[in-house]
This record gives C-alpha cells, structure tokens and sequence, in this order.
C-alpha cells in the first residue's frame, strides 16, 4: 500500500496560522516586537497581495512605506484579514504557484504560527510530521547562511539524526543542537523562544547569543 501522502508545509501551517488568528483575536500577543495579532495578519496579507509595498521588508529605505501601507491594511475588519490570511495569494501571484508556494511560504508561515503559539503562557514544542521536519531542515541550510551572516566566528547547526550544516566558517565552531523547528526558529531571530542546545567554547557561545541574527 503506497504512504499516505501528506499535506505540504506551506498550507497546513497558513490553515492552522488562521486558526489561531481566529480564536486568539485581533489583540493576541505575538513574538514580532510591536506587533499583535492583527499587526501579524496584515504583514502576511500584505506580503502576498502588495509586493510593490511589501519592498520595504527587505530594501531599509522603503521601510516607512511598507509600515504605513501596513497600518492602513490593519485597520481593515480582522475578519477580512484572517481570511485573506487563510485563502493564501491571489491567483495571479507567482506565491500562487505550488513550487513557490513551498519554498516562499511554508516556513514563513511555520514561523508565523509558531509567533502567536509561543507568545502565549504553557506553550510546548509540537511534534510535526517527518516529512514537514525535512522541509523545514532542507530550507533552513540557505536561510541560516544568509540569517547568520553577521555572526562571529563558526556555527554548525546540528539536528538529532546526526546531520550538520556548516552555516558559518570560521574557529572556534559553535554548535547549535536541535530539531529543525527549533533551528528555524532559533536562525529566524527568534533565539529567546527556541529550544536548541548551544555547544562550544564559552567565548564563542557567548558570541552567537549576544550576535545579531535574522533575515
């Protein structure tokens, strides 16, 4: 009998994303500084429907754009936001497409989900299906390179099969020890709120905690 197959990444983590975006309400708290639950939904709605004013999350000098095209598009009824959150982008959108779909979104909106989780007391770890485990640890080798760009020194992340990427070259090597979930949330900047082991010289341990890190 053939394996059952599973639902990608991208659109489990975007439906469980609204779900939560729905019972927590407009004003839940999330792990993005300033930001609530209604901020998070209009960043998502904006990224996928507004690229022209999305710019600004990756260009520094059409930041004050994007927030103020954010703001306008918070104000909307959260209702409306959670489910344009939900339906996922336009049809004319290349993050339409299934292919990208999966490498723009599915741990974009892991992260997302995982920002309203874990802002909430008595959150734990969830225990993901093996093959989204997999996307997330293939993903997270070129997101990590560029993320921990800025970091002194050497970093290896390591994940509990045994398998290691070399992020960063460099000596003394720090080691950064957990599941791929973990790791992404730790390589997102999100170091504060993920359970990952660091191993190493206690200099350079010290290091990675205090470097900035994100995309």
């Amino acid at each position: 009998m053939a394996p059952l197959a599973v639902e990608p990444l991208a659109r489990v983590e975007r439906a469980a994303l609204a779900d939560r975006l729905h019972s927590g309400g407009p004003d839940a708290p999330t792990l993005c500084d300033g930001w609530v639950a209604r901020d998070l939904a209009a960043h998502v709605a904006l990224r996928e429907r507004r690229p022209d004013a999305a710019l600004g999350i990756v260009i520094a000098p059409l930041a004050g754009w994007t927030r103020r095209v954010q703001r306008r598009t918070a104000a909307r009824p959260f209702a409306e936001l959670v489910a344009l959150v939900r339906s996922g982008p336009p049809r004319w959108s290349p993050l339409a497409w299934p292919a990208i779909d999966a490498a723009a979104n599915g741990v974009e909106m892991f992260l997302h989900h995982e920002d309203l989780r874990r802002a909430q007391p008595g959150w734990a770890p969830r225990v993901l299906a093996p093959a989204h485990e997999a996307e997330l640890w293939r993903r997270l080798r070129g997101i990590a390179r560029l993320a921990m760009r800025r970091v002194p020194g050497g970093v290896v992340l390591r994940r509990p099969t045994g398998e290691a990427v070399t992020v960063r070259s460099g000596s003394p090597a720090v080691e950064v020890a957990g599941d791929p979930a973990e790791l992404c949330l730790f390589a997102s900047g999100r170091q504060r709120h993920a359970r990952v082991d660091l191993r190493g010289d206690a200099a350079a341990v010290a290091r990675v905690r205090q470097a900035p890190i994100g995309l």
